[in-house]
This record gives C-alpha cells, sequence and structure tokens, in this order.
C-alpha cells in the first residue's frame, strides 16, 4: 500500500504545469495573473523559490487549484478583484482524488481556509470560488495589496 502510494506521487510529480499563467515583473511587484494551478509537487517547488525571494508577489485575476498554496506566501498580497478557486485534486483527466496530495496542500492553508479546506473543499469535483475579501474574512494574515499609484494619478 506504502509502495503504491509513493508511485502515485511520484507519477503525480511527472505530470506538467499547464502553461496558462503570467507572470511579469510591474511596478516593482512580481505579478502572477491567471493561474490555473496543475501540479501540485511542482507548485510547492514554485512557491518555495518565490518564499526565497525578496520580491515583493500580487497575485491577481484568477487563482485556481494548485495556485491556491501562493495565497499564503509571507511576500505575497492578493489583488482586489482576485478569485481564488479550491478543488479536490486529481489525476489529470480523471475524477480520482489521489491520497495525501490534499493533506499536502493542506499544509499550506490558514484559519477558515484551512477549516474549509479539510471541511470538504478537498474532496469536492467542482470548484469552490471565493473572493480576494473573502479569503482575507477566512484568514486574516491573508493581505490584498494596496492600489498602486500610477504617474500623473490623483489620490
Amino acid at each position: 500500500m506504502k509502495a503504491a502510494r509513493i508511485a502515485l506521487l511520484v507519477a503525480l510529480a511527472l505530470v506538467p504545469l499547464p502553461a496558462a499563467a503570467e507572470m511579469r515583473v510591474t511596478d516593482g511587484y512580481l505579478d502572477i495573473w491567471n493561474d490555473k494551478g496543475g501540479n501540485v509537487l511542482q507548485m510547492v517547488r514554485r512557491r518555495a523559490e518565490l518564499a526565497r525571494s525578496s520580491r515583493p508577489i500580487r497575485i491577481r485575476g484568477v487563482c485556481d487549484s494548485a495556485c491556491t498554496i501562493l495565497t499564503t506566501l509571507p511576500n505575497a498580497c492578493l489583488g482586489p478583484k482576485l478569485t481564488i478557486g479550491f478543488h479536490a485534486p486529481r489525476i489529470p483527466g480523471t475524477t480520482i482524488i489521489p491520497p495525501l496530495v490534499d493533506q499536502i496542500m493542506g499544509e499550506y492553508y490558514r484559519n477558515g481556509i484551512r477549516r474549509e479546506w479539510f471541511g470538504g473543499w478537498n474532496r469536492s469535483l467542482s470548484i469552490n470560488r471565493i473572493s480576494a475579501r473573502e479569503s482575507v474574512r477566512l484568514d486574516p494574515q491573508a493581505k490584498i495589496c494596496k492600489r498602486s499609484k500610477r504617474p500623473g494619478r490623483k489620490k
């Protein structure tokens, strides 16, 4: 049984991330736009790299699936119009929920988000969407990004 779980986790680690997410530097921030998620173990590695970065990170647009573990980065803020989507991790193209992967993801969540995750989002085949403001309500440690001041713009 343990060997089967390890083999499954190794197989999941080999699935590539989708190329849909856009990353760009704007106003001194690393902006992550419209990240649909992907392989959880690869996202864990990406999260570790971003955490080591001294650059502030803004998560904007849509952050679904594995991307959601980025929302608790100490150097990240949530765009005010961000929508965040949680669902059970699945083997791509199936409804099979692999063992342990939801536990790995859950280790990165805090407070009410963590309660919701282990309360059912981690087993849900449909996406559970929340706004950035709802995310902060559930996890007061999360931050909404301050509006950046643009040249020629009045307060």
